[in-house]
């Protein structure tokens, strides 16, 4: 728990359900004040009244729409006053499509890769030069087991992961010595709202390993960023996921893959 005079202050995007909204606790629960950012008004609201009954913590609530600059410029308007107390950066906001690329509308693809790829590049650098002016702090960026191989089927998603990861990996390394951290978080399947926005049909299997709760995920996930590590993978046969994709000849996952997503939407079958 940060032992300040003034609350230590984070910043969680996708914060309305699922691994975020987890994570909004783990950082009440350890004494941040939190910036809540999502679309959905409501529930941010709901959420930060609920983590100052069960917390008593101050959460400011910041809707908005991470698929467009002003989204992140939002963001950053509403942190700015509070820079010097600002310690971490949550970027966990994305989506992924499912089905062949070239039948999937450019606009959602588009959509994809503006949230999981610009904005939490925005948003990094936005408030990296706070952190390191201050000499502390730390920024967690979700990516995903994901990250280490390409995904037929899923392809924007995986290759926004794997930006995801590259670029999370080159600012640990830039920020040694300065107070500030960068840690990778990779999840592999996790129970959340992932697969409805992605399309994904409710009886699909889940592909891979067995889906974890996001409250186990956010939990790993805060230790190993307060931790300071530089990729943190949830899990054991997620682990092994990773290190499958790292070591393995990438023509291989790719079909590795492509048969795991042929499984889970049998209306691909054939193509």
């Amino acid at each position: 728990m940060p032992q300040q005079t003034q609350r230590l202050l984070a910043v969680i995007t996708g914060a309305s359900e699922g691994i975020g909204r987890d994570l909004a606790f783990c950082y009440a629960t350890a004494g941040f004040d939190l910036v809540l950012v999502a679309r959905r008004e409501a529930l941010l609201t709901a959420l930060a009244e609920e983590l100052w009954t069960t917390c008593h913590v101050k959460s400011q609530v910041v809707p908005a729409d991470l698929a467009t600059a002003q989204g992140c410029e939002a963001v950053l308007r509403a942190v700015e006053p509070e820079r010097g107390r600002l310690h971490a950066l949550v970027n966990n906001a994305g989506f992924g499509t499912h089905g062949w690329f070239h039948e999937i509308p450019i606009d959602r693809q588009r959509d994809l890769i503006e949230v999981n790829v610009s904005a939490l590049t925005h948003l990094c650098a936005g408030v990296l030069p706070w952190m390191r002016a201050n000499g502390r702090g730390h920024i967690m960026n979700v990516a995903s087991v994901a990250s280490f191989q390409p995904g037929p089927l899923m392809a924007t998603y995986y290759a926004s992961k794997a930006y995801v990861l590259s670029l999370s990996e080159a600012l640990h390394n830039e920020c040694k010595g300065t107070g500030v951290t960068v840690t990778a978080v990779c999840p592999g399947p996790t129970v959340t709202g992932f697969p409805k926005a992605a399309g994904i049909g409710p009886n699909a299997r889940a592909g891979g390993a067995p889906p974890m709760s996001s409250r186990v995920v956010a939990d790993m996930a805060f230790r190993g960023t307060m931790d300071g590590r530089r990729v943190v993978l949830t899990g054991f046969r997620n682990q092994v996921a990773a290190f499958i994709g790292r070591y393995f000849p990438r023509a291989f996952t790719a079909s590795l893959v492509r048969r795991i997503q042929m499984a889970r939407f049998p209306a691909a079958d054939g193509r």
